[in-house]
């Protein structure tokens, strides 16, 4: 039986949510599967993938070969890489203590990676909603002025009934 590790579809129309699953190959996308390994949330950014490595490495190991996107998936969590190192060792091209640190150091790289994403997405946000305050702060000056000019009579209008006063009243004190 030909197996694929792939993404099961769940979540409503828009909001996507995946479970990854081993199925048989002419099972339908969200039929019948053999096993669950985990689960992506490409909603969230970064993208949450929560995958159960031991079981995926074992599964890929017997040989269940994986879509496309589950592959990319897979990349990005270290399992092909793990299958890659161990396929080494088992060809005698180095041992599994520099298969270990090889995968160690690749795991602290890739968090780092993910960490750097995240400070970026959440300082260039906290940007984002400055210039959001900034912009609204100013329009809210200039609503204000114009409410200002609207309810002050123009400087014309207001000369005129005091100059109309003064000489009115001027005649009447000299008479």
């Amino acid at each position: 039986m030909a197996t694929k590790i792939r993404l099961q579809r769940f979540g409503k129309k828009g909001k996507p949510f995946y479970h990854v699953v081993v199925a048989d190959s002419r099972a339908p996308r969200d039929g019948k599967f053999i096993e669950r390994l985990g689960s992506y949330n490409p909603n969230t950014n970064p993208a949450t993938i929560i995958l159960d490595f031991d079981k995926t490495l074992e599964w890929m190991n017997k040989g269940a070969q994986p879509t496309d996107t589950a592959r990319a998936i897979l990349s990005y969590k270290g399992v092909l890489f793990k299958k890659h190192l161990e396929g080494g060792v088992r060809k005698g091209a180095f041992d599994e203590a520099t298969a270990q640190a090889r995968f160690e150091e690749w795991v602290q790289s890739k968090e780092g990676q993910i960490s750097a994403k995240k400070e970026t997405l959440a300082s260039s946000n906290a940007e984002t909603r400055k210039i959001a305050l900034a912009a609204e702060a100013k329009k809210k000056e200039d609503m204000a002025a114009a409410i200002t000019a609207k309810n002050t009579p123009p400087a014309d209008e207001a000369e005129t009934p005091v100059d109309a006063d003064s000489s009115e009243e001027a005649p009447a004190n000299e008479a």
